[in-house]
């Protein structure tokens, strides 16, 4: 028994011997690899940064407005006698756009234009004879009540002849009208609009730390999506005087010249208010910026041993696929623009070319 159990124990020994054994000799071999193994190169592409001009501006966003805006409506009430104007069309200042049924106005004014000249002769009449004497002090009160009367009567039927004809209050667009011909027109019904739209106007708010970088007459780019690609420029023509306490943003409006009739009021319209131009700045792709929540960083290429350094830069504005470097690149250093998700400091790299980073020729609506 005791022979058995001493044989058991060997073979136990040899067993275990040899599984340690196998894996020593494993990470000897390990080792010797990893040793003799080349240092591994992570493909990247570079750039070499340059001394660039950079225009600030400020981000903002709002909607387009006409110049002049206004929904016509009618002060009385009545029977459309006469439509004036197309819709769609251009309308000038003062042009008749709708006449309401006025028969009974114009007639009540012939009958006191008629009684006018008696009135008026009877006044003077009175008027010399009360100098001399010749007719009493009521006699006379009452010949002059009756012509100014009579004179106030004809004003106030020409008043209402007048607030029954509708007028462009000035020259402008007018858009698709809303009564037809002998329609019963209600007080305050709807008509058309009307805007000039031969310069728009865009209000939006900044934030009040901006405040110091705007001016009136500051140059405006506004862009909407109805025209991708192009721009549109405009000036600051005024800036409120107050601040939104409890949002700390301050409005802002901009008047942008429509010559060809593009914009429309209502448009989503994003705009940026151009700063003075910065000189010597150091511009680089947004890829070539590794995001942390520690800080910003960037790889910077030694070209003499081909390796990287991870540096910690101060990021400024940016600006579709660029951003502006304020502190911790410098113009004439190469910088890592892709590839350095797998960079460490120290890591060797090989230069590759590829077009992968390159912007597209246009940005696809989301």
């Amino acid at each position: 028994m005791k022979k058995w159990t001493i044989i058991m124990l060997l073979i136990a020994f040899a067993l275990f011997g040899s599984v340690i054994g196998f894996n020593l000799f494993k990470q000897q071999k390990i080792a010797e690899y990893m040793a003799n193994r080349p240092e591994p190169e992570y493909p990247v592409t570079v750039m070499t940064t340059s001394a660039e001009d950079w225009t600030p501006n400020i981000e903002a966003i709002g909607f387009i407005e006409p110049l002049q805006g206004v929904t016509l409506t009618s002060e009385t009430s009545g029977v459309v006698k006469n439509i004036g104007f197309q819709s769609g069309t251009s309308v000038k200042k003062d042009q008749l756009l709708i006449s309401l049924d006025s028969d009974v106005e114009r007639a009540n004014l012939k009958s006191a234009q008629a009684r006018y000249p008696a009135a008026a002769a009877k006044y003077k009449r009175f008027n010399g004879l009360y100098k001399k004497g010749a007719v009493s002090q009521a006699d006379f009160d009452e010949a002059t009540a009756a012509y100014f009367s009579l004179q106030a009567d004809i004003e106030g039927l020409k008043a209402s002849i007048n607030r029954r004809e509708i007028r462009a209050p000035f020259s402008g667009v007018i858009g698709i009208r809303g009564v037809n011909l002998g329609e019963y027109l209600q007080a305050g019904s709807r008509i058309a609009r009307l805007e000039d739209v031969s310069v728009m106007r865009l209000r939006f708010t900044v934030s009040q730390t901006d405040i110091s970088r705007i001016h009136v007459d500051q140059r405006v780019h506004i862009v909407v999506d109805s025209f991708p690609g192009q721009i549109f420029e405009g000036d600051i023509t005024a800036i409120e005087p107050a601040v939104n306490y409890q949002s700390g943003l301050i409005q802002v409006q901009a008047d942008i010249p429509n010559t060809q009739g593009r914009l429309r009021s209502g448009m989503f319209a994003r705009a940026q208010v151009v700063l003075p131009t910065l000189t010597n700045q150091a511009v680089l792709p947004q890829t070539a910026i590794t995001y942390t929540l520690y800080g910003d960083s960037v790889y910077v290429l030694n070209s003499e041993t081909n390796r990287v350094s991870q540096r910690v830069v101060k990021v400024g504005e940016r600006k579709l696929d660029k951003v502006q470097i304020l502190e911790g690149i410098k113009p004439g250093e190469t910088v890592v623009t892709s590839g350095q998700v797998r960079l460490s400091n120290d890591s060797k790299v090989k230069i590759v070319t590829s077009n992968a980073t390159t912007p597209p020729a246009e940005i696809p609506m989301l």
